[in-house]
């Protein structure tokens, strides 16, 4: 039994000795090029056509704000609306917009073709782009964003997206921009500080999640694109996409469309752009901004999308390794990128296994949990904050000096402290996606706008809501 319960340890032990070590050099390898980084020269928006697309499914609280800021803010820009057959009065807004404004376009999807998910509601704006430019037009020089419906673009996103290492590069097929979380996506997008310190920001019981999200975006999923950049394999993104039209057509002429059937809609459309032979890049001098997720529950169903996307994109695994397009070391990248759900899942099994099994040893030492320690057993107390607690910590410092300087000294502590249990939220949703692919279960679960719960409010008041008088008094649904 003694000699059973010793492999036992042995074997846990190098589990998580394994696991964390690769994490822990993988912290390393990104933050590197992350603090380092250094801003690119601008380009010239005029010198391309613009089309950015927003898909919607109930986004009535969102979408009218989302139109009208892109509007002002890129005149020069065609917006397409896809609605995705929205219960709600998603599409009588819509329409409102499409003739108040002459450059919004409004895409009406029905069942059955409606909501079967994102990919297939961008391949409708897709083919309605193509139809509008016509065959005659340049569709290298036409690029088509993707943003959501709560999404905020930063007004100079279109000059530093088309600089020289960007579109300005002919063998740039796409590029992903900076994603930032926030709870005032105009006040980031308009960089308005006294509207992100005011006193409704630091009140507000749900902020401390919406940052962690943030951190999340600016800080370790950032850092991965800025490896991802010497790797060949930066990964698109859900919200603020931006591809040539060109390349799109490459997708759909190989594949039949330019988005498939996965949960991660964005890195499938990105592992085709390889494939294909084109770069795809990320900038980290603009962002799009958009809406966090205050309850726990929502974000959870968020990430066990991303997952379950993920897992289901192991079906190119094979064919990323095995093309001559893609470098070696972008190959690389990506499988590792696909290896993180299971990994999560593996960790937390391991790492709760080994502390049992410790504490077990430690109980039933004759000398007590003090001879167990003494023994040689302290030596574990060292290595498991290094390699299983400061990588998180790391980046509620970083995040403070490099994308948050607002957030004061102990709020940047306490995040890093609180980062580690944010961890584990994403492994429940390693666990909820995997037994989703068990179950064969692909349905697409929207997120819910922290908007929505307020949307009878604006209803009943709305002197309260800033563009209300504007808005078209709608009764009911459509």
């Amino acid at each position: 039994m003694l000699d059973s319960a010793n492999w036992l340890l042995a074997l846990l032990n190098a589990m998580a000795f394994i696991l964390s070590v690769a994490f822990l050099a993988y912290v390393v390898m990104v933050l590197r090029p992350f603090l380092w980084h250094r801003e690119i020269p601008l380009g010239d928006r005029s010198d391309f056509q613009w089309h950015i697309v927003i898909p919607c499914l109930d986004e009535e609280t969102v979408i009218v704000d989302t139109v009208e800021h892109l509007v002002d803010t890129f005149p020069e820009a065609t917006v397409w609306c896809v609605d995705d057959a929205s219960a709600d009065r998603t599409l009588v807004l819509m329409r409102w917009l499409e003739t108040r404004y002459q450059q919004v376009r409004v895409i009406s999807r029905v069942p059955p073709e409606a909501q079967q998910g994102k990919g297939a509601a961008l391949n409708a704006a897709w083919r309605a782009i193509s139809a509008e430019v016509g065959d005659e037009a340049d569709r290298s020089k036409i690029i088509v964003g993707v943003v959501d419906a709560d999404g905020r673009l930063e007004q100079f996103g279109p000059d530093v997206i088309t600089g020289p290492s960007m579109f300005g590069d002919p063998g740039v097929g796409a590029v992903q921009v900076q994603v930032r979380i926030t709870e005032d996506v105009d006040a980031l997008a308009a960089t308005d500080l006294d509207r992100l310190i005011g006193e409704n920001a630091r009140t507000k019981g749900d902020a401390l999640l919406v940052r962690l999200q943030d951190l999340e975006f600016a800080g370790p999923i950032a850092a991965m694109q800025f490896l991802r950049r010497r790797t060949g394999s930066v990964a698109m993104g859900g919200n603020g996409q931006f591809t040539r039209l060109s390349v799109l057509d490459e997708i759909g002429d190989w594949k039949g469309a330019p988005w498939h059937g996965a949960l991660l809609e964005d890195f499938e459309l990105g592992l085709h752009v390889l494939l294909l032979g084109h770069r795809s890049e990320y900038c980290h001098d603009t962002f799009v901004a958009q809406d966090g997720l205050p309850k726990v529950r929502d974000l959870l169903r968020q990430r066990t999308r991303w997952a379950q996307g993920n897992l289901q994109c192991w079906k190119y695994l094979w064919q990323v390794l095995n093309s001559p397009k893609v470098p070696l070391s972008g190959a690389l990248e990506i499988a590792h990128y696909m290896w993180v759900p299971l990994s999560q899942i593996l960790g937390s099994v391991v790492f709760p296994l080994t502390a049992v099994v410790h504490l077990a040893y430690a109980l039933g030492d004759p000398e007590g949990p003090e001879g167990w320690l003494l023994s040689g057993a302290w030596g574990l107390i060292p290595l498991a904050f290094l390699f299983g607690v400061l990588p998180h910590a790391l980046w509620g410092l970083f995040y403070r000096s490099h994308c948050a300087s607002l957030v004061s000294r102990r709020m940047a502590l306490g995040m890093a402290a609180v980062n580690l249990f944010y961890g584990y939220l994403l492994q429940i949703a390693a666990w909820r996606a995997a037994y989703r692919v068990i179950r064969g279960n692909g349905r697409w679960d929207k997120t819910a706008r922290a908007g929505d719960a307020v949307t009878a409010t604006v209803r009943e008041h709305p002197d309260r809501h800033p563009t209300a008088t504007t808005r078209p008094q709608l009764q009911g649904g459509i």
